[in-house]
């Protein structure tokens, strides 16, 4: 290889040239590969054969450039032989193999014959055909002494004609003077040396002497020229230059050639200075850039030359680690040094990865490397390698690589109908047969696969030296985990596999396993029963399950069977190949996750196993974390194998569990038990009376209710957990029944002193685990939750305050992770949102994504010094069922310890409760195993006696004489105060010890009151299941509020409905009797004041642990100066709850909405609250301003009733036959109002009050079939004098067309109402004449009228919500009607109740109603396409296709991209369709409108031809005739025309087309061109005829005439002779 420092032009070296194809190559392509020869079409090149095959041969060129010999590049005699024995169809075997016309390592000349690529790849083919390898010469250039190459033309008696391409010359070849003691073939390449030229040139006599060949050096006399010097001819050269790459030579006196660094001679390197004498072999020439590339390589020089001992590696596809780069060349590579002292080579673009910049710095500071050999170069007798990460991290490198049985993943290129073909990686593909496509043969492949899908594939068969690879994709043969036959060793007698039929017959089917094993199913053995016809039952490509009967390894021949397979055969099948023992330590890889488990495949057997999720950990709270954290093809490590069954093998990892197993001592079988003696177990199942414990070997035992624990256990399932390890003693053995009792007392067992601490350190190391399994992901949020750890300070802001108490804080390092601090580690503390504080991390919950915090400021503080040994009282901060997280005293330091002091100790969560303290001894200041934390062992209380002691000892350290506490009063009796101290201890106060001097008759406890707040009434819903009612679930008036201990008796039964559930034991109920269970938005509930704000409100609190706000401008109807002066805190109220913002509720104290009651409505009509006229109407005769009287109400009505008999009647009977379900479906029921007359006296005493009174209280009820019965009980005249004044509405009053045009009002003040918060409405009369009284309320009846006649027409658009859902509750199948509802809200611009309506349709019509639901999927399409996003709008179309007939979807999607302008997406849908559905004549003609619609004829003319090919014959003539008449609408008229002539030249009897294309004619023609052939019967002229009279003139009317009269005479005339 030249250097570029080199001047001489005639040595340069240049780059290969090669045309790139594609721009997108793959990865590891050579794209960029920069060759050291240029190469071109017709270069001259020497090359060493190195593999030989069936049609060509496999040459390595100079540089490791691989090239290829097509069998028809030899000769052209050997080409016209082939050819003949093709056309012929003779027998093969009579021409001359490849095989036997070459030898591995001949070194041949040979030209390039073409050049490219191929998968991203080099692809040279090289010919050695004499007339382009000797090109350069001519007869009368040829000299005696030169060397040639050629083919044997033909085998004659004494000698060869060898073909040495030179026109006019016959060379002759004696068979004395050959050195092969065989005889040459026809196309026999031989290396040739003239001995004499006769005839000018004409007769060349030549000798194939090798020793002769070997040494002939080219002379300068013989006129060799740059046109015909032959690579491989021996040269005598003068080393005219030293450089660093390499030499340049001078020769044949005027000939300057280079030797490549690699081509220099290693022994002779040193020895090289200009002027030195060196024999050098040519190795190419490239005659048109003047290049001569040259050899002083040993084995490339005499005396060899002429046959390579090496030509080729079995290292190739080796990775080497520890190599180090002994040179760098920045043209052309590097040479590496691998460690066992060879050399490799490094192209240059294998120095770094693809498409990356080279940093050759970086790569020689760099003291060692890896890499792979990737191949081998003969004539350099070098490997060449890569240093690129993903070559040498490759899986698969070459078809050596792949194993037979190897599940693997590709993706395919090319898809056929017999076959798939799949890209495995480079220089590696595979195929899949049509059979193996899937488990049922596919006659559709296309439907299912295509190119660019992923599959995953069992490899079925390799050839490496054919490069040939079969792959199965049937799932079957996938997931199977029955034994692989890889050869007719692996079927021995018994063995059962899965196998593909590939052949049935009537004798029976052949079975094809993997590789080349095949066997036979006998008919017999095929079914149980008698089987007449076997292709009944099975079909090729079926995957069976057979079982050897016989095998004959010799003659490679197998007998199966069928019907002999078993279900237990095929489990001993699956574990055969594995030993298992109970106890057995195996290395496992999880296969798949389950829901109850692992399913894991045991390393390297492969044999399938399970690992229970309860078999993870001994601690229950980390095994289904340490089941989330694994993922498929983790291994998992130290599992022991603990029993096999029918079911399969089932692995423990257990660590308690995995060292008892571990002792060879504990019992085996049910024999070997004795009482006393104790065993590692888990909980199999949980009774009622016991616990049931399993045991290593199939043990199991009962651990009855008395023996399970030393203190009573109410509740069994709360004090274990299935799977929870436990340690168990024998108590009772019957030998009769196999069966034994156990226990489970702590007091009975005897366990090892250390086993807390051990415990603790496996549960920590266990979480650590999962938190490194569970980053591996590298998710952002994850790492960030695991990057903080136990007792890390941070800085932190204080959020919102949660109904508990807790405390949401957010950091910067936790950004979507919740962190909380409760509100015991919370309390004292400023936590108003925002606030800075310092945090300390407790716990982190990675299942959850909770982070706990404590803000206590002896939490935060400095941490102080601990002594070992020493002795503290420990606070607990932070628990869960078998970690506490504690502070050690004053100190500020954080650790951890068990919650459980045995094994089979039960939780007790009072015990360990937040803010509890226990004694602990500090072990170790800083343990390694806890990761640093302090060692602590917890002072534990054995006996009754010493916890006795304990507590007095602890109570009198609390509770000194004399001190003065702050205690909270908890209950209060007639004899003493029951008192709750502040370190949580309970106290009583004697009677006598209220008061110090009481007043006789007096009562001294009832002057202390205890906090009502917490009242709450309890219930029993069984015996062990307890229900708690909080009082505002209880009342629903707040006057009850006072005694509501009176509302029920004990032992009353009562009906509840359940608000929520504990999951605390023992389990706990929240109740409520008010019906409701949680509150929404527009509720009216009970509330408690919890809190008064000045200025902003009430803080409420409200049922089932809510909290609402109230502002002050909701609590009143009316201004008021002080509207917070009548609330105090503990006050019950209602209240109504308007919305929820972040988890708070709005809520509104309004009159107005509070009292609102299901149908009764509070409305104002006057004009001062509308802002329009009085919409009342004499026939309702309101009485305004005191001015109407009785008698004027009662002569109104009587006419209200005569215009109703006239103008209602059929109005009203209409509205209660057809809309009453809609009436009574409605959440607002409707009522006829009904007129009071008002009392006399109160009148008199009120009229103040009625004058200024501005609003009209409206009842709205069920509507009453019977009308008369309103109508005659129009008006009474006496009225409670309770009751408020009403108003009379002779017609049902149009709820929802006028609620939108009033305005509430406030109801005057109820005096029955108990809250005394509602307010009087008061607003000034207003007094109109009666003349404009009557004429406004005519009008508003108008109006009335007018909207009743509208709710009566269907045909009348609705124009509101209700409007909308009322009449889709009578046609909910109704498309036109959803649609106008989606129209309707996105005219006011609401996509996404639009959006919400549309799916609301889908949910509604009817599964029948297809074209409705189409209908609305297509407007959902319109919709994401106007105002959704293309993702949105795939998701849809993708949704639509599922449910619907995929083709309208595709056409309407399609057209609504073509009338939004988007051409692009239109026709890339069309091209898919297309595909899709190829036998649909629709989608080629809507395809071909689209084309010709944007002016693209000869796409249109395209797909045309394309849609002739796919379509039926019967279909082509009216798709022709329908493109035409596109043609003639939208493309060119002279196309169309064209096309119409040819069918109808074809089909000229088809009258149809003849008038389609008069019509045509006549629309886009002329006159003259609507012709008439003598051919045409009566219709046409009577066309022609109609035309002429629309569009011609009385001359041509008239010669249609004479024409038609012609034509009949004429027929006439023939039928006459």
């Amino acid at each position: 290889m030249a250097s570029e420092e080199t001047q001489e032009p005639v040595a340069k070296k240049k780059k290969k040239k090669v045309v790139k194809k594609d721009k997108e190559k793959k990865p590891n392509s050579e794209e960029d590969v920069e060759e050291e020869v240029n190469l071109k079409i017709g270069s001259l090149m020497l090359g060493c054969v190195m593999e030989i095959n069936d049609f060509g041969v496999v040459v390595g060129l100079p540089s490791g450039i691989i090239g290829r010999l097509p069998i028809y590049n030899l000769s052209d005699t050997y080409s016209r032989i082939l050819n003949e024995k093709m056309d012929t169809t003779e027998k093969l075997e009579e021409i001359v193999p490849l095989s036997q016309l070459f030898t591995p390592g001949l070194v041949i000349r040979c030209a390039v014959s073409s050049l490219g690529e191929k998968e991203g790849q080099i692809s040279l083919k090289v010919s050695i055909n004499p007339k382009e390898v000797n090109k350069g010469f001519s007869s009368g250039s040829l000299k005696s002494g030169m060397t040639l190459s050629g083919c044997v033309d033909s085998v004659e008696d004494h000698g060869y004609l060898v073909d040495i391409g030179i026109c006019g010359t016959r060379a002759f070849l004696p068979k004395k003077s050959t050195s092969s003691k065989q005889d040459l073939h026809v196309g026999q390449y031989v290396e040739t040396l003239i001995e004499e030229v006769k005839d000018n040139g004409r007769v060349v006599r030549l000798s194939n002497n090798s020793q002769e060949l070997g040494k002939t050096c080219a002379r300068f006399k013989d006129g060799w020229t740059l046109d015909n010097l032959l690579p491989g001819l021996l040269v005598k050269a003068s080393v005219k230059k030293v450089t660093p790459h390499g030499l340049i030579l001078g020769f044949l006196s005027s000939f300057t050639g280079m030797v490549d660094f690699l081509h220099l001679d290693e022994a002779s390197a040193s020895t090289y200075n200009t002027g030195s004498e060196v024999v050098a072999r040519i190795l190419y020439v490239d005659p048109s850039s003047k290049q001569v590339s040259l050899s002083l390589l040993s084995h490339l020089l005499p005396p060899g030359g002429a046959m390579l001992d090496i030509y080729s590696s079995e290292r190739v596809g080796e990775v080497q680690h520890g190599c180090k780069m002994t040179a760098l060349h920045h043209s052309s590579g590097a040479i590496m040094e691998i460690p066992d002292g060879t050399t490799a080579f490094v192209r240059k673009c294998f120095l770094k990865e693809h498409k990356d910049e080279l940093n050759a710095n970086r790569l020689l500071a760099l003291k060692e490397h890896s890499l792979r050999l990737i191949s081998f170069s003969p004539l350099e007798q070098i490997h060449l390698a890569t240093l690129r990460r993903s070559m040498i991290e490759a899986k698969f490198f070459s078809y050596q690589d792949v194993k037979v049985g190897q599940i693997i993943e590709g993706t395919i290129t090319d898809l056929q109908k017999h076959a798939a073909y799949v890209w495995i990686a480079d220089h590696i593909t595979g195929n899949i047969p049509n059979i193996h496509m899937a488990d049922v043969v596919l006659k559709n492949p296309e439907k299912a696969l295509y190119k660019g899908l992923k599959v995953k594939c069992r490899v079925l068969s390799v050839e490496p030296e054919l490069k040939k690879l079969t792959l199965t994709r049937k799932k079957t043969l996938l997931e199977s985990t029955l034994p692989i036959f890889k050869s007719y060793a692996d079927a021995r007698v018994g063995r059962i596999s899965h196998g593909c039929i590939v052949c049935v017959k009537e004798f029976g089917c052949i079975v094809c396993f993997y590789g080349d094993v095949k066997g036979l199913v006998p008919k017999h053995e095929m079914t149980a029963e008698n089987l007449e016809k076997p292709e009944e039952l099975f079909f090729v490509g079926q995957v069976v399950k057979a079982k050897v009967l016989r095998c004959d390894q010799e003659n490679k021949k197998l007998k199966l069977s069928f019907k002999a397979v078993t279900e237990w055969d095929i489990n001993q099948e699956i574990t055969a190949k594995f030993d298992f023992m109970v106890g057995k330590s195996v290395e496992t890889r999880v296969i798949r996750k389950m829901q109850d488990g692992l399913e894991v495949s045991i390393i390297p057997d492969e044999v399938p196993a399970f690992i229970p999720t309860v078999h993870l950990s001994d601690h229950v709270t980390n095994c289904v974390p340490l089941w989330t954290a694994m993922e498929e093809g983790d291994d998992i490590s130290n599992v022991m194998c603990l029993s096999n069954n029918k079911k399969g093998i089932t692995l423990t990892k257990k660590p308690l569990l995995v060292a008892c197993l571990e002792d060879k001592g504990i019992p085996k079988e049910f024999s070997e038990l004795q009482v006393g003696i104790q065993m590692v177990g888990w909980v199999k199942n949980i009774m009622p009376f016991g616990v049931f414990v399993d045991f290593p070997h199939g043990l199991y035992g009962l651990a009855p209710k008395s023996a399970m624990s030393d203190k009573f256990l109410s509740d069994i399932s709360a004090a274990f957990a299935i799977g929870q390890t436990v340690l168990a003693k024998v108590t009772n053995i019957d030998e009769e029944k196999k069966r034994f009792l156990v226990s489970l007392k702590e007091s009975e067992l005897s366990l090892a002193a250390d086993w807390s601490e051990s415990g603790l350190v496996e549960g920590l190391k266990e979480r650590k685990t999962i938190s490194e399994m569970s980053i591996r992901d590298k998710s952002e949020d994850l790492q960030q939750l695991f990057a903080v750890y136990l007792g890390k300070k941070m800085k932190m802001t204080v959020g919102e305050t949660r109904e508990d108490g807790a405390v949401t804080l957010t950091a910067n390092q936790l950004k979507d992770t919740t962190v909380l601090a409760s509100k015991y580690h919370a309390q004292g503390l400023n936590v108003t949102p925002g606030t800075k504080l310092k945090a300390v991390i407790l716990h982190v919950d990675p299942l959850k994504s909770e982070v706990h915090v404590s803000l206590l400021p002896k939490l935060v503080a400095k941490k102080k010094k601990l002594a070992q040994n020493s002795t503290l009282t420990a606070t607990i901060q932070f628990t869960d069922e078998d970690f506490a997280v504690i502070s050690l005293g004053d100190t500020g330091h954080l650790t951890i310890v068990p919650t459980r002091a045995h094994l089979n100790s039960i939780f007790n969560p009072t015990r360990f409760s937040v803010g509890s303290s226990l004694n602990v001894i500090v072990k170790e200041v800083e343990s390694e195993k806890l990761g640093g934390l302090p060692l602590v062992s917890c002072q534990t209380l054995n006996t009754c006696h010493e916890q006795i002691k304990a507590k007095n000892q602890n109570l009198s350290h609390i509770s000194k004489i004399g001190e003065l506490f702050m205690v909270k009063v908890k209950k209060v009796s007639p004899m003493g105060v029951l008192v709750t101290l502040p370190s949580g201890t309970l106290g009583n106060i004697h009677v006598s010890e209220v008061m110090e001097s009481p007043v006789v008759g007096s009562f001294p406890t009832s002057s202390l009151k205890y906090d009502k707040r917490n009242q709450c009434l309890e219930v029993h819903v069984k015996h062990n299941i307890m229900g708690t009612v909080e009082l505002l679930n209880i009342i629903l008036k707040p006057t009850l509020a006072k005694h509501p201990s009176a509302l029920f008796k004990q032992g009353q039964a009562v009906s509840a409905k359940v608000v929520s559930v504990s999951s605390s034991r023992p389990l706990r109920l929240a109740l409520s009797f008010t019906g409701n269970h949680n509150l929404e938005p527009g509720m009216v509930t009970m509330a408690m004041i919890h809190k008064v704000l000045p200025h902003l409100g009430l803080l409420l609190k409200l049922p089932f642990g809510n909290t609402g706000l109230a502002s002050v401008t909701d609590l009143s109807d009316v201004f008021t100066d002080k509207p917070l002066e009548s609330y105090k805190e503990g006050q019950i109220i209602r209240c109504w709850t308007i919305g929820k913002e972040k988890g708070k509720f709005i809520v509104s104290l309004r009159p107005s909405r509070v009292n609102t009651q299901k149908g009764h409505v509070d409305l104002s009509l006057l004009a001062e609250d509308t802002g329009n006229s009085d919409l009342l109407q004499d026939c309702l005769e309101l009485r305004v301003s005191g001015e109407e009287t009785v008698e004027h109400v009662e002569k109104t009505a009587q006419r209200k009733r005569a215009l109703s008999k006239r103008e209602h009647k059929h109005i009203e009977n209409e509205e209660v036959k057809t809309k009453k379900k809609k009436i009574e479906s409605d959440s607002t029921l409707v009522e006829k109002p009904k007129l009071v007359k008002p009392d006399k006296e109160k009148k008199k005493r009120k009229s103040k009050l009625e004058d200024s009174d501005s609003g009209v209280e409206v009842f709205f009820r069920e509507a009453d079939d019977s009308l008369s019965k309103k109508n005659s009980d129009y008006v009474k005249a006496k009225r409670q004098k309770q009751e408020p004044s009403r108003l009379q509405v002779a017609f049902d009053f149009p709820w929802e067309s006028t609620l939108g045009s009033l305005t509430p009002f406030a109801p005057i003040d109820d005096p029955q109402d108990s809250s005394g918060d509602e307010q009087e409405a008061q607003s000034k009369p207003v007094k109109k004449s009666r003349k404009e009284l009557k004429q406004e309320l005519k009008t508003t009846e108008q109006q009335l009228s007018h909207l009743e006649a509208e709710l009566m027409d269907t045909s009348v658009r609705p124009n509101s919500t209700e409007a909308f859902e009322r009449l889709l509750l009578s046609s909910p199948d109704s498309s036109l009607l959803w649609l106008q509802y989606m129209a309707f809200h996105l005219q006011a611009t609401q996509i996404e109740q639009a959006r919400t309506i549309a799916e609301r349709a889908l949910k509604t019509i009817s599964f029948r109603e297809e074209q409705e639901k189409l209908n609305v999927w297509v407007a959902m399409l319109n919709l994401e396409n106007m105002y959704g996003t293309p993702e949105s709008l795939e998701k849809v179309f993708e949704r639509a296709i599922q449910f619907c007939d995929p083709l309208p979807v595709y056409q309407q999607l399609a057209d609504i991209y073509a009338k939004s302008d988007k051409i692009k997406e239109a026709e890339s849908l069309y091209k898919s369709m297309v595909k899709r559905f190829s036998q649909e004549k629709a989608v080629y003609l809507s395809y071909g409108t689209f084309l010709l619609r944007q002016r693209k004829s000869d796409a249109a003319n395209s797909l045309l031809q394309r849609a002739l090919q796919s379509l039926s014959s019967k279909e082509h003539v009216d798709l022709i005739a329908k493109f035409a008449r596109l043609e003639f609408q939208y493309g060119n008229s002279e196309r169309a025309k064209s096309m119409f002539d040819k069918v109808l030249t074809t089909y000229p009897k088809r009258t149809d087309l003849w008038s389609v294309f008069i019509d045509l004619m006549e629309k886009h023609g002329s006159q003259k061109e609507v012709s008439v052939s003598v051919k045409k019967i009566k219709f046409f002229f009577k066309r022609f005829l109609e035309y002429e009279k629309k569009s011609g003139t009385p001359e041509s009317i008239q010669a249609v005439k004479q024409k038609a009269f012609q034509y009949v005479e004429s027929k006439g005339t023939e039928a006459t002779n």
